[in-house]
């Protein structure tokens, strides 16, 4: 049996889920990608899982590194969410003119964020074109902010309804 791929897409995009920002920093450069393919694995020890594209240059640099973190993003940050999934062709540098600051690792922390986690990269396993990172959580922060920026059916959202 053979899936479509275009069917596959639009069925995946039915689960909604939260949008992070993934960074990492090594050999004097940032790297960040915007990514909605994350999860929390495991309490004891605290281990989270993030999907990356091989292509990604985040991916390569995570690899060579061993560091990385995830800020998750609020429903107020949708121009984060754009500028780091590259949907601003203008901007050539993600991190220019956002005060960030460095997590314990050195990977870069978005400012304003819901939470933040700080990973030492755990095990790294193959997923097709996508590798799936587990990271080992080193330090962790939590905002006031509750309303989280979404991903559904190819489209951004802004926070929570029905509450």
């Amino acid at each position: 049996m053979s899936v479509d791929p275009q069917t596959f897409r639009q069925a995946m995009g039915q689960f909604a889920s939260g949008v992070t920002v993934v960074t990492t920093a090594g050999n004097g450069q940032t790297h960040g990608v915007t990514a909605s393919a994350f999860s929390s694995l495991s309490l004891d020890p605290p281990l989270v899982i993030v999907c990356l594209a091989k292509t990604l240059a985040v991916h390569q640099a995570i690899e060579e590194c061993g560091v990385f973190a995830v800020n998750m993003l609020g429903a107020h940050q949708l121009d984060l969410g754009l500028r780091f999934a590259g949907l601003e062709p203008e901007v050539t540098d993600r991190f220019l003119g956002i005060d960030w600051r460095k997590a314990p690792s050195g990977a870069p922390l978005l400012p304003d964020c819901l939470a933040w986690v700080d990973c030492r990269l755990w095990n790294l396993y193959e997923g097709g074109d996508h590798s799936i990172f587990v990271g080992e959580v080193q330090e962790v922060g939590v905002s006031g902010h509750d309303q989280p920026l979404l991903y559904h059916n190819r489209l951004w959202r802004l926070g929570l309804s029905g509450r």
